[in-house]
């Protein structure tokens, strides 16, 4: 593990962005974690032990297919299903008048 150039974070910008961190690990990076400018731990990711999932997700992730940084996703904008016409509920309400 000595040849190993490892990426260096404070203690303090470790917990501020912990997900990001733990993401870099789990993607491979080795996390040399540091108190006053003096190394104090070292994160590396755990490699999965059984690479035949069953989820589609997972297959497509580890296929390269699709990929996932840890933050939430961007979701576009709903669609607009009305076009102008009644509303649904309204013709329920009508109907049960």
């Amino acid at each position: 593990m000595a040849d190993v150039v490892a990426r260096q974070v404070s203690v303090r910008d470790l917990k501020t962005h912990l997900s990001e961190w733990l993401a870099r690990a789990q993607a491979g990076e080795v996390v040399e974690v540091t108190s006053h400018r003096k190394p104090i731990a070292r994160l590396t990711g755990i490699k999965q032990a059984d690479s035949t999932s069953t989820n589609p997700l997972q297959k497509a992730i580890d296929a390269g297919v699709i990929s996932w940084n840890g933050q939430k996703p961007v979701l576009p904008s709903p669609v607009k299903l009305n076009d102008g016409g009644p509303l649904m509920s309204d013709i329920v309400i009508e109907d049960r008048g």
